[in-house]
C-alpha cells in the first residue's frame, strides 16, 4: 500500500480537520464522529466474528506487507484509519471474541465492560493517589468490597471492615496475575528477611517458595523478578492419586526437610484451577501447614474464583480466612475485558511496607492523615488506570443473579461436552472436569503406543485449529499430550459446543481412517 501522504484525499482531510488552523485532538465534533464510527466498527464485528475463521492463516510480517513502513506526516481522514484496520488488521487476528474459540481460558467482555473501559478511556484519569483522582481511587476500592461480597471473602479482606473505621485489609485491581504473584512474593520476602533478622538482603539466599508443578509458570517467573534463588523455588510433583492437586502431606515433608537445612519457608502460591487440568489445590490444608512455618499463603484463582461467586462452587475457597493474599481475574471469566486482576490482602501494610513510595510531590494531607490507602502502594509501578469503572458497571449493569447464570451456562455446556466424549470409546477424559474444561484425548487403540497417541492427538487439534471453524489449545498431563477444551467465551452458546464436537468426531474419523 502507498503513502497517503500526497493523495488529494489526505490533503483534502487535512484541510478540513485542521478547518480551524490549530491541531485539535479532542475536537468535540471529531470525538463524537469517530467513536460513532468505532461503536458501527464494532457492531458489525461482533454481528460478524462468528463467521471468521478462530485462527488467521496468515504468515510473519503480513501486517507490514500490507501498511505503509514509514509513519505518515500527514493528517489522514479517520475513516481510512478504520478501513485499514478492517482489511489489514481483522484478518490477522485470532478472535478470541468467537464463539468457536476454546483454546487456553476465556477471554470474557460485555457490553457494560466495553462501555466502563470507554468511559475511563475517556476520563483519562491517572489515579496513583486518592487525590489524584478521588472517585476512581474510592470506586475501585467499593467494586472490590462489592466483588469480595460475592466470594464471600472474610471481612478481613475488605477495604472496610466496619462502617466505623478502617480495616486492616484491603484490595487493588492490577493488571494480570503475574502482578499479583510479584507484589506478595516482595513481600512475602522482606517480611521474612525482617523475621530472620538479616541486613538488607544478604539472607535471600536462605529464601524458600512452593508451589505444585501445575502451578502457572508466571509464578516461576515472579519468583525470579522478586530475587529468589531459582535453586530454593520448589516444585512439587503432583499426580492422578490427587487429581494432579497439591498434597499437603508432601508439602510439608518438603518444608520441613527445608528447615532441616537451615533453609527459611516463605510463600506458598494454592491455585485454584489449574491452567493445565483445572486442578484445585487444599487451600485449609495448606494453609494449616504454612501457618507451621510462618509462610505466606497466596490463592492464584485467576480463572476458577469467578465461579466462586455460585454457593455450589464457593467450597473450593474453604479455608481463605487463614491465607495472606488471594487473586482472581474478572476478565478472564467474569465478562471484564482486559486487564483487570484483583488482588485482596489481609493486611495491606505488609505491601505498602515494601511498595510504598513517598516522593515530595506526591505529599498531601489526604495521604498523610491516614484515611485513605494510595494505590499506588500496591502495585509496582506508580501509574495505574481507572480500572475500577468497569468492574463496577459490570455487577451494577447485570447483578449478581445473571453472572451466576452466566457461570453455569459455561459448566452446563462442558458437562455436555464431557458427556459426549465420555460416550465415544475412540476418546478419554484425562482427569475428572472442574468447571468449564474439558481435558481429553484420543486414547491408544489396538496396536497403538502413547507415540502414536501423542502424534495423532496432535494431528487431531492442527486438523482442527486449520479449519478456522473452531481453536483449541492442548497441555501435558502426566506425561501425555492432552486437548483441553475449555467453554466460556461470551458469545457461546450450546449450538457452538455441539458443532465443535461434531467437528471433532469427523475429523478424528478421516485421521483414523487414514492410518488404518
Amino acid at each position: 500500500m502507498g503513502s497517503l501522504d500526497t493523495t488529494p484525499a489526505a490533503a483534502a482531510a487535512a484541510a478540513d480537520i485542521n478547518r480551524s488552523g490549530a491541531f485539535q485532538p479532542l475536537n468535540a465534533d471529531d470525538v463524537r464522529s469517530y467513536l460513532h464510527k468505532s461503536v458501527d466498527f464494532i457492531y458489525d464485528y461482533y454481528k460478524s466474528v462468528d463467521s471468521l475463521p478462530v485462527l488467521p492463516g496468515v504468515e510473519p510480517g503480513y501486517l507490514r506487507r500490507l501498511l505503509q513502513s514509514v509513519p505518515p506526516t500527514s493528517s489522514a481522514p479517520f475513516d481510512i484509519a478504520l478501513k485499514e484496520v478492517r482489511d489489514a488488521v481483522v484478518p490477522g487476528m485470532t478472535h478470541w471474541a468467537s464463539p468457536n474459540f476454546f483454546a487456553f481460558f476465556p477471554s470474557t467482555n460485555s457490553a457494560a465492560a466495553i462501555a466502563g473501559e470507554l468511559v475511563a478511556s475517556a476520563m483519562n484519569t491517572v489515579g496513583f493517589t486518592w487525590q489524584a483522582s478521588p472517585a476512581a481511587t474510592e470506586m475501585e476500592v467499593l467494586a472490590l468490597d462489592w466483588l469480595a461480597q460475592l466470594l464471600r471473602l472474610p471481612s478481613t479482606f475488605m477495604n472496610r471492615t466496619a462502617e466505623a473505621g478502617r480495616g486492616s485489609g484491603g484490595g487493588v485491581i492490577l493488571g494480570t496475575t503475574s502482578e499479583a504473584m510479584l507484589v506478595t512474593l516482595v513481600s512475602a520476602r522482606d517480611a521474612a528477611l525482617r523475621r530472620a533478622g538479616s541486613v538488607g538482603v544478604a539472607g535471600i539466599t536462605r529464601l524458600v517458595v512452593y508451589a505444585a508443578d501445575q502451578t502457572h509458570s508466571t509464578f516461576f517467573k515472579a519468583c525470579r523478578l522478586a530475587g529468589f534463588d531459582p535453586a530454593n523455588i520448589r516444585s512439587i510433583p503432583t499426580g492422578p492419586e490427587t487429581d494432579y492437586a497439591l498434597d499437603p502431606a508432601k508439602l510439608l515433608e518438603i518444608m520441613q526437610a527445608d528447615v532441616d537445612a537451615s533453609l527459611v519457608p516463605t510463600y506458598i502460591c494454592a491455585t485454584v484451577g489449574t491452567t493445565s487440568s483445572n486442578a484445585v489445590d487444599p487451600v485449609g490444608a495448606i494453609a494449616d501447614v504454612a501457618a507451621m512455618f510462618n509462610a505466606w499463603v497466596h490463592i492464584d484463582a485467576a480463572y476458577a474464583g469467578s465461579a466462586c461467586i455460585c454457593p455450589e462452587f464457593r467450597h473450593h475457597l474453604n479455608g481463605v480466612e487463614r491465607v495472606d493474599s488471594i487473586s482472581m481475574s474478572p476478565h478472564k471469566w467474569l465478562m471484564t475485558c482486559l486487564d483487570c486482576t484483583c488482588l485482596w490482602v489481609r493486611d495491606t501494610h505488609r505491601l505498602t511496607d515494601s511498595l510504598e513510595t513517598n516522593p515530595e510531590y506526591l505529599k498531601n494531607d489526604a495521604s498523610e492523615s491516614g484515611n485513605v490507602t494510595d494505590l499506588k502502594d500496591m502495585q509496582v509501578g506508580v501509574g495505574r488506570r481507572f480500572r475500577g469503572l468497569k468492574l463496577w458497571m459490570v455487577m451494577r449493569t447485570y447483578g449478581s443473579a445473571k453472572l451466576q447464570e452466566h457461570i453455569r451456562s459455561d459448566v452446563a455446556m462442558a458437562k455436555m461436552f464431557e458427556d459426549a466424549v465420555r460416550a465415544d470409546d475412540r476418546f478419554e477424559v484425562v482427569v475428572p472436569r472442574n468447571f468449564a474444561l474439558v481435558c481429553f484425548r484420543i486414547r491408544p487403540q489396538g496396536t497403538m503406543t502413547e507415540e502414536d497417541a501423542e502424534e495423532v492427538n496432535r494431528e487431531l487439534m492442527e486438523r482442527l485449529n486449520r479449519t478456522g471453524k473452531a481453536y483449541l489449545a492442548h497441555t501435558a498431563v502426566g506425561d501425555r499430550f492432552v486437548l483441553r477444551f475449555a467453554v466460556g467465551s461470551s458469545l457461546q452458546e450450546e449450538r457452538h459446543v455441539r458443532s465443535a464436537w461434531e467437528l471433532i468426531k469427523k475429523t478424528t474419523t478421516e485421521i483414523m481412517d487414514e492410518e488404518m
